[in-house]
């Protein structure tokens, strides 16, 4: 069935949903010990207390306001972002668990992951996260280099960094990921690769790996740090991307790596364009929607205190918006052409509802500069494309 829907201006929207994409969840907890000055992710410092009690509360009336929208669907995966997760204990994690539970069918393989920053953990913590079903770890390492941390406002050093990975071992996790950056502050071609090499040391199952950017609102921002020249930044990353590889960490998007093919779910699910709910602060949320043939986007309050007073009601809600059908090719294209190995063709119409002629001219220009492949079967990304991914992107832009 083919519906025709009026969205916000004169655009007109109409998909077609044959089957609604695999459905994630996303739960964003926004405080922080301390705001580093690169972050432009929504966090706060911590008060002296957190208001665990009062912020679990407000996320299952989040996810409660949100289930008409998925009702029957099965949750495939759930991240736990931040901020800096691993403030919160084991038992409030416990009660959120219980409820999402109740309210939500999981899949019978979900991905749980939750991020922990090393400064933050305590051994104990680790272990009772995994008999809460916790099965994945996202540890923000940065770098094992004291004075690129001290750089980037970290509150952990090296020995703290390493301690953490040893313990994610020993209490029983074989799936997780280092967070590990370059381009740092006064960093040198020696001290970037050390990082790589300890990280391989480690055994971690993922690898994400990407190169420091001054982003708005940020304090690097309006402060710029002294940063390496950008030509022998280009070298490092191609010689430590080749480093991974031979240590069988296979790169299967632009900053991610991962080894005996332990990808992230998760973010697989975003970047194939899949369906997601956002709960928290500042979180987002993208909905397919079979009955209406739409797409929406969310997001929630970013004041902490704002989102626990309003979650549950129509307030929480900062923006709402349905994607129209001009925009999604370039929606679909801007995450999908991150994947290293692109994506099957039929997967366009699936997720995004419309057939891949519409975005037949574009693919055409792409394939002519020699920034993509295709056939009746996939779609992926040149070498070429790769290193010129913005360039390759833009060409969805809407006309």
């Amino acid at each position: 069935m083919e519906i025709w829907l009026e969205t916000q201006g004169s655009s007109i929207t109409m998909f077609n949903f044959t089957a609604l994409p695999p459905l994630s969840l996303y739960i964003h907890v926004p405080w922080c010990v301390r705001k580093c000055p690169y972050c432009d992710f929504n966090s706060h410092k911590s008060p002296d207390t957190l208001p665990e009690a009062a912020y679990i509360d407000a996320l299952i009336r989040d996810l409660e306001q949100e289930l008409p929208s998925v009702w029957g669907r099965t949750i495939q995966t759930i991240f736990i972002g931040g901020g800096t997760p691993s403030l919160f204990s084991a038992e409030a994690y416990d009660r959120l668990f219980s409820s999402l539970r109740a309210l939500l069918p999981f899949s019978p393989q979900i991905e749980i992951t939750l991020e922990a920053n090393p400064g933050t953990f305590e051994a104990h913590r680790f272990a009772d996260y995994l008999d809460l079903g916790i099965n994945r770890l996202s540890i923000g390492i940065q770098s094992f280099n004291d004075q690129a941390l001290t750089s980037l406002g970290r509150i952990h050093d090296s020995k703290q960094a390493i301690k953490a990975i040893e313990t994610a071992h020993k209490v029983g996790f074989d799936n997780f990921n280092l967070d590990l950056m370059f381009g740092l502050p006064h960093q040198t071609e020696k001290s970037a690769r050390h990082d790589v090499e300890t990280a391989i040391s480690l055994e971690p199952s993922h690898i994400s790996y990407y190169q420091l950017t001054l982003e708005p609102n940020t304090l690097f921002y309006q402060q710029p740090p002294t940063l390496p020249d950008e030509d022998p930044i280009i070298d490092w990353q191609i010689a430590n991307q080749q480093r991974l590889a031979i240590a069988g960490y296979e790169q299967y998007e632009v900053s991610a790596y991962a080894k005996n093919t332990q990808q992230c779910r998760h973010n697989v699910n975003y970047w194939q364009f899949g369906d997601y709910i956002g709960i928290g602060a500042g979180a987002h949320g993208k909905i397919s929607d079979a009955a209406t043939q739409s797409i929406t986007r969310r997001s929630k309050q970013k004041q902490p205190q704002t989102y626990i007073d309003s979650a549950g009601s129509k307030a929480v809600l900062l923006t709402e918006e349905k994607i129209s059908r001009q925009d999604i090719g370039f929606e679909f294209m801007l995450n999908a052409l991150r994947l290293t190995d692109g994506f099957p063709t039929s997967l366009f119409y699936q997720h995004a509802g419309i057939p891949i002629s519409h975005i037949d001219a574009a693919l055409r220009q792409a394939e002519a500069d020699g920034l993509l492949t295709r056939d009746i079967y996939r779609i992926r990304p040149t070498e070429k494309g790769q290193l010129y991914l913005n360039s390759l992107i833009e060409l969805f832009l809407p006309q």
